[in-house]
């Protein structure tokens, strides 16, 4: 479901594909002196730039050229040259190109100008043919072919060179403008035919105006741009979505105006998808005897929607356009397998069955990818919008989305195996899609869910030895988002792996921890919490000074999240994500009570900690009565991210729930 990118230039992907194919060597077969192109020796002769800083390499040239005929079919020229700079450049400098049975690759070629002069071409044994992906669950016809340039070491400069047709339904590119090298020349040109008109958009990044080389010629030009980088950072949204890039549109497509532009791009998918979710009989009767009797709607829809979730297989079976369009809902019912597209195909045939409208809304897996001001498909992911009554306020109906004058729309993703109707998970919480309703199609912000809809309580009761062992029960109590976290982990873990992640997690808590046991209770029902016991004990938990014991309250769970450069008050640029686990809203509540021995009483605790800003809140507290200490806290997040100028706020609340977590209590001998 993405829109191609044209950045041949960022080569992890081409890294990953030559691990499929370990005996492969590629760049240590026999070299070929062979002399290069003349674009290729005049773009090995840009210097590098002074301020490239510690990069691993540099992109000299990156120039995409994309010619368009009378029948709206384009063709797509890239060119690039890369400096390397350090041993770890060599992946930047290994292209690859993805075809398909309709987006042929016409050719493709690789230079190197080595740091001696000499002159290279990749011979037929540095090239490599792989499936463009591994995955089990993935059946795909599209491909990548990938090259290891000779003698691609520090000093050398690798040029490729491919031409390939785009697919002839597609008449967009986005134009990935920024790496994670410095590049210093880049241009997109477009090549329209006589009438042809175009429209731009532009992310993270100043637009530009093009320059007409030549009658329906157009370039786009920009020098110098600065890597982004963000190996060293922490709690920054994904990589794509920092990333400077332009979206160009030709042929119908091409209207003017933003939400013009998300129009015609919610009208093309619907005309993609015409007819293929209609019900049929079986179709229609399945649904009918899953909601016979349904008391609501909330019940109506979880029945259709678990069936789906339940019963339909996620696997991939992809030609050409089966990328984007999806099989019709007979197919799916009757196979009980599909991709996204599928499933929300069914789903909204089922739900059409009994009366309740729903449309597709395309989604990116990954939040802040999607830009509402720059319209584009580069989305990866289709899910299900669907329409919900005037009036109604179930409240466990939480992902609502209100359409000012039209429309309230529930938004459900039916791929999410652990999620129920109601909820969605933190990564599509205030993220976009593009919702396709004819007309009225148009750019949709999800909603963030408030703390409620997801919350963790947690009680544990212990026993404190005179010896400062510690012993004792703790019972999690997981609901909404949670819940279908607690849950996805366990449908990819086997029960030793989950032994061995609560383990390592109270480990790091308690550091002599003798891990007695866990058991989960109510794992299957969607729309129920998920309870786990844990029974534990540390022979060392408490801490002998002298006369007296120290040990600390907070038994065991952190919410501390380690943002380095934030706390050492660096200037920060990005948006911070609040990071607690799954990065969504959420309220976290734990409550230990200590039971000391026979002989002791507390002499001291630790300070209440009360922090309250608008984007979360901690409370805790530690108090004594009789030989019992009680400590108790409450977290609530109430955003997913922060803008950088909130990083001073952050921090007091970090430095807030560390100074918390640490805090010690002491007891003393009566």
């Amino acid at each position: 479901m993405q829109a191609r990118i044209s950045i041949s230039r960022t080569l992890a992907f081409a890294a990953c594909c030559a691990a499929l194919l370990p005996g492969w060597h590629g760049a240590n077969a026999k070299e070929k002196s062979q002399p290069a192109p003349d674009w290729v020796v005049e773009a090995a002769k840009t210097p590098t730039p002074a301020n490239v800083g510690d990069a691993s390499a540099v992109t000299l040239l990156d120039e995409i050229l994309i010619s368009v005929d009378e029948q709206n079919r384009a063709v797509e020229r890239e060119r690039s040259a890369v400096r390397i700079l350090k041993p770890q450049g060599r992946e930047h400098a290994e292209c690859g190109a993805e075809y398909d049975v309709d987006e042929k690759l016409d050719s493709f070629h690789s230079w190197t100008i080595a740091a001696d002069g000499r002159q290279l071409q990749a011979m037929d044994t540095d090239f490599a043919d792989v499936g463009a992906y591994g995955d089990a669950d993935m059946q795909f016809t599209e491909r990548v072919r990938f090259v290891r340039p000779p003698g691609a070491d520090p000093g050398a400069v690798v040029a490729c060179e491919i031409t390939h047709d785009l697919r002839p339904y597609m008449s967009m590119e986005v134009w990935g403008i920024q790496d994670t090298i410095p590049v210093v020349n880049e241009s997109l040109e477009l090549a329209l035919p006589a009438g042809g008109h175009y429209a731009d958009s532009w992310s993270h990044t100043n637009p530009i105006e093009p320059t007409e080389t030549a009658d329906n010629h157009l370039r786009w030009e920009i020098k110098n741009v600065p890597a982004l980088d963000l190996e060293s950072l922490h709690a920054t949204p994904p990589w794509q979505a920092l990333a400077a890039h332009m979206t160009v549109m030709w042929g119908s497509d091409a209207v003017n105006g933003v939400d013009n532009q998300w129009r015609a791009l919610g009208q093309w998918e619907e005309q993609l998808e015409a007819h293929r979710p209609d019900p049929t009989p079986e179709i229609t009767a399945k649904a009918q005897e899953l909601t016979a009797g349904a008391p609501d709607l909330y019940t109506k829809l979880s029945r259709i929607t678990s069936y789906i979730q339940n019963n339909i297989r996620y696997f991939i079976i992809e030609k050409g356009i089966g990328g984007l369009q999806a099989h019709y809902a007979a197919d799916i019912y009757r196979n009980r397998y599909g991709d996204c597209k599928d499933k929300t195909t069914l789903l909204i045939s089922m739900l059409q069955a009994v009366g309740i409208k729903a449309y597709y809304l395309h989604v990116n897996s990954e939040r802040g990818v999607i830009d509402p001001s720059a319209p584009s498909l580069i989305g990866d992911h289709m899910i299900t919008a669907i329409e919900v009554p005037d009036g109604e306020n179930d409240p466990r109906l939480q992902a609502l989305v209100r359409i000012p004058h039209d429309k309230t729309l529930l938004i459900f993703d039916p791929t999410d195996e652990t999620t129920p109707v109601g909820l969605i998970r933190g990564e599509l919480q205030g993220a976009y899609g593009n919702l396709a309703d004819g007309a009225e199609s148009r750019v949709l912000e999800m909603p963030v869910l408030s703390p409620q809809s997801a919350s963790l309580s947690r009680k544990g009761t212990f026993v404190l030895a005179a010896d400062g062992t510690l012993a004792g029960d703790v019972t999690d109590v997981f609901t909404g988002v949670d819940a279908a976290g607690e849950r996805g982990l366990l449908k990819e873990a086997d029960a030793k792996e989950v032994r061995e992640n609560l383990e390592k997690g109270l480990s790091s808590d308690l550091p002599s921890l003798d891990f007695k046991g866990y058991e989960f209770h109510e794992t299957t029902a969607l729309d129920q919490p998920v309870t786990l016991d844990l029974h534990v004990s540390d022979p060392s938990y408490a801490h002998a000074a002298g006369p007296l014991l120290l040990l600390r309250p907070r038994v065991v769970g952190s919410d501390a999240f380690a943002v380095p450069e934030v706390m050492e008050d660096k200037t920060r640029e990005y948006p911070i994500e609040i990071g607690h686990p799954g990065n969504f809203p959420g309220d976290w509540r734990d409550s230990f009570d200590i039971t000391l021995p026979p002989g002791y009483v507390v002499d001291e605790t630790p300070d209440p900690v009360d922090v309250d800003m608008d984007f979360a809140s901690y409370h805790s507290s530690t108090t004594a009565k009789g030989n019992l200490l009680h400590y108790e806290r409450e977290y609530v997040v109430r955003q997913v991210e922060i803008p950088p100028e909130k990083a001073a706020e952050f921090r007091k609340l970090e430095s807030a729930i560390l100074f918390d977590e640490k805090g010690s209590a002491v007891l003393k001998k009566q």
